[in-house]
């Protein structure tokens, strides 16, 4: 099943019950057995979409309701429910991870009660629907690039504060011989949260970020990717963070490194290097020592420079299999390192990082997991700015598993590159049509060199 259809079902059953329930307390009193089901219903609806999110919003726009983002227009009793809401003034409903069986029965009885009553307007009755993870108002409409630009700015706030946050925790792991284990959890929770909420802008952001601090922005990029093949795996909720915290903390052991080691532009002596192999022994040593963190954190440390076929270093370290853990963080640690720009390096294209990594027929990288990689980033990752064949400019959308070099784009200029007042999405995976075959991609283009922002065309495309 694919994650829209997922999302979409679970849209409509979240509708479904939530209209039950309003129906039954408008019925029975709230202690009868029908409201208590219908609640219960609801309630393990919400728990199942909050694996995946950190919140769950229902809107009603004009007679049309929204589940997250995406309209449920057959559901169930969803005329009923939405007209109900409408008499009370409830336009939007967003239900946070962390909502309890009680706190959701008190929200049903209260709305029921505020369909009762009859005096005061409606910004008063909805003044009193307050509880700590339900949030009820009405919902403001605005033009969609205004919300778009308000979504990328925080998207992209939080990243920055997220490399920030990386940089306090190196520095403070040198301070004091070790990483703080609530730091970085806390860190971590938030990536993981933004990548539930918004993954195309945060994979977009690994990319787009410039490497002044190439060691910070690494270690977050590394996490983002780690958490983001772990989540097509299924992995989610707590088991998903360690793997994410795993990533983060994969280099910590470098503090122990020689700056001016990790610092030199040029190819490493054969003594320099002796020196550097040791950070995954130093960092699985400094992670144990931390009882505060999980285990794997210490594994991917010591474990994510070895390969599968036995190669790779600590020397002589050898392993009947590697932790899933330390595969993915492996490949994304290997990507981010190869798509940089640094002062010693220039930055691969996609296709020829792919290629490294599946090299050797899957003998130092599990070929299938680097399958499931591309398919996941594609040749093109979203975010990415590309040229094609026509000449305009487009910002690649999604990715097209089948073929990842044929993505979903939205089209920004046009061949002169003059900016297009209404961008149009093409999918160059698709059939010929009467006007011919789509567009196909000629090269990736830098944004600075263009003064585009891709990420500005990403926050209304559907995640």
């Amino acid at each position: 099943m694919s994650d829209d259809t997922r999302r979409t079902r679970t849209a409509e059953e979240l509708l479904r019950h939530l209209a039950a329930c309003l129906k039954a307390v408008q019925l029975y009193s709230p202690g009868h057995s029908l409201v208590t089901r219908t609640t219960e219903q609801l309630f393990d609806t919400l728990e199942r979409a909050h694996v995946e999110a950190q919140d769950v919003v229902v809107g009603i726009i004009d007679r049309e309701i929204v589940v997250d983002g995406l309209p449920v227009p057959n559901a169930h009793g969803s005329a009923e429910a939405v007209e109900r809401l409408r008499v009370v003034g409830v336009e939007r409903i967003a239900f946070d991870r962390g909502v309890t069986e009680p706190e959701l029965m008190a929200f049903i009885r209260d709305l029921a009660a505020c369909q009762a009553r009859k005096d005061g307007d409606m910004d008063d009755r909805l003044a009193g629907l307050v509880y700590p993870h339900i949030h009820v108002g009405r919902l403001e409409v605005h033009r969609r690039s205004e919300a778009g630009l308000a979504d990328t700015r925080e998207v992209r706030r939080d990243y920055e504060a997220a490399v920030a946050g990386a940089q306090a925790i190196w520095d403070q792991a040198l301070a004091e011989g070790g990483p703080d284990p609530a730091m970085a959890a806390g860190l971590v929770d938030g990536l993981a949260s933004n990548l539930g909420q918004n993954r195309r802008a945060m994979l977009a952001l690994t990319a787009l970020s410039r490497y002044d601090n190439y060691t910070f922005t690494h270690m977050v990029n590394v996490s983002v990717l780690t958490m983001a093949q772990a989540r097509s795996l299924g992995i989610d909720g707590t088991l998903l963070r360690q793997f994410g915290l795993a990533g983060l903390m994969h280099d910590i052991g470098k503090i122990r490194t020689p700056s001016e080691i990790l610092t030199k532009p040029e190819r490493l002596t054969e003594a320099e290097f002796a020196i550097m192999v040791k950070h995954p022994v130093d960092g699985a040593e400094l992670l144990r020592r931390r009882l505060e963190l999980p285990p794997l954190a210490a594994i991917v440390a010591f474990e994510h420079h070895l390969r599968i076929d036995g190669t790779g270093y600590p020397a002589g370290v050898t392993r009947p299999s590697l932790n899933l853990a330390t595969q993915l963080c492996s490949i994304a640690d290997v990507y981010d390192a190869m798509r940089s720009q640094r002062s010693y390096q220039l930055a691969f294209p996609t296709d020829r990082i792919l290629k490294v990594l599946e090299q050797n027929d899957g003998r130092r990288f599990d070929s299938r997991l680097v399958r499931r990689f591309s398919q996941l980033l594609g040749i093109y990752p979203p975010g990415n700015l590309v040229r094609l064949d026509t000449g305009a400019l487009a910002v690649v959308l999604r990715v097209h598993a089948p073929d990842p070099s044929k993505p979903d784009v939205r089209v920004v200029t046009d061949a002169n590159g003059r900016r297009l007042d209404t961008p149009r999405d093409l999918s160059l995976w698709a059939e010929a049509g009467p006007g011919g075959p789509p567009p196909r991609i000629v090269t990736p283009v830098a944004p600075g060199d263009t003064g585009i922002d891709p990420l500005l065309y990403l926050d209304d495309a559907a995640a």
